[in-house]
C-alpha cells in the first residue's frame, strides 16, 4: 500500500506501546519495512537520549519518522541530530514545539499550568479515568482498558527539556485528528505551522487514530509519501524550504 522505498520509524505518543502500530504497519504491506521506536532505559533519560535511542535502532541509511503527540518533540530532536537521514516527517496529531521550548511550554494556558500541577503531584502517568476521557476517547473498552493497563510512564525530561535550534529541509506533513481530546485543534494547527508541513490532511477520530481507524492512517501515510516532490512531475516540483524550529 505504501510507496516509501525507505523505511518508516514509528514514534508512539508519551507512555504508549509500540503495539498501537500493528494495524497500521500491516496495512501498508509487507514491502514496507517498517519498525517502531523504543525507550532509553536507565534513570529519567534526557530528551536527547530518547533521540539517540531512534538514530541509533534505525536502519542504516535514510528513514521516514511518523511521530504520534509527544513523539513529535522526539521526533524534531531526531531531525536535528541526525537531518541527512530523516527523508520525510509526518506528524500524528503530534507537538511541535517552537526553537527553546519543551513539550511542557508549547501547551496553551491553562493545560500548561494542569499538566505542571499533576506531574510534580503524581509523576508522568495519568490516572487511568484521565487517560480513558482524554487519551482513550473514541476507543472500545476493550482496547482502552488494554491502553491502560500497558501505559507507562515517561521520564519527566521528555516534558520538561527545552528544544534547539535546528535546519532540516526534508518533506514534512501533519495529520489533524479533529475529534481529539487531548490536542485542540488550534493547537494542532500551530503545530503543523512550526513543522512547516507542506501536505496536511484531517482524521474524524480522537488523539489515537492508529486504534480507532488504522486503514485510514496506513492510508495518510501512503498519500503524504505520494505526493512527495520527488514523487511527482519535476517540472512542477519545488524544493521544500529548509526548516529553521
Amino acid at each position: 500500500m505504501s510507496t516509501s522505498c525507505d523505511p518508516i520509524m514509528f514514534l508512539s505518543g508519551a507512555g504508549l506501546p509500540a503495539w498501537i502500530w500493528d494495524d497500521v504497519r500491516r496495512d501498508l504491506g509487507e514491502g514496507q519495512h517498517t519498525c517502531v521506536a523504543s525507550r532509553p532505559q536507565g534513570d529519567r533519560p534526557r530528551l536527547r537520549d530518547y533521540a539517540q535511542v531512534v538514530i541509533d535502532s534505525a536502519p542504516p541509511g535514510g528513514f521516514v519518522i511518523v511521530a504520534h503527540s509527544a513523539g513529535g518533540v522526539i521526533g524534531a530532536e531526531v531531525a536535528r541530530l541526525a537531518p541527512e537521514r530523516v527523508s520525510a516527517f509526518l506528524a500524528i496529531s503530534a507537538v511541535i514545539p517552537q526553537p527553546g521550548q519543551s513539550f511542557m511550554s508549547a501547551m496553551p494556558v491553562p493545560n500548561r499550568w494542569v499538566l505542571n500541577a499533576a506531574m510534580r503531584v503524581a509523576g508522568t502517568r495519568p490516572p487511568d479515568s484521565a487517560i480513558r476521557r482524554g487519551l482513550a476517547h473514541g476507543l472500545d473498552k476493550e482496547v482502552a482498558d488494554r491502553i491502560i493497563a500497558d501505559f507507562t510512564p515517561e521520564s519527566p525530561a521528555l516534558y520538561r527539556d527545552r528544544t534547539a535550534h535546528r535546519s532540516w529541509s526534508g518533506w514534512r506533513g501533519y495529520l489533524r485528528t479533529t475529534d481529539d481530546h487531548e490536542l485542540p485543534m488550534a493547537l494542532q494547527q500551530r503545530c503543523a505551522q512550526r513543522l512547516g508541513a507542506a501536505w496536511q490532511d484531517d482524521l474524524d477520530t480522537g488523539h489515537l487514530p492508529m486504534l480507532e481507524n488504522h486503514r485510514a492512517v496506513a492510508a495518510a501515510i501512503t498519500r503524504f509519501l505520494g505526493a512527495r516532490p520527488s514523487h511527482r512531475d519535476p517540472s512542477t516540483s519545488r524544493p521544500a524550504r529548509p526548516l529553521s524550529w
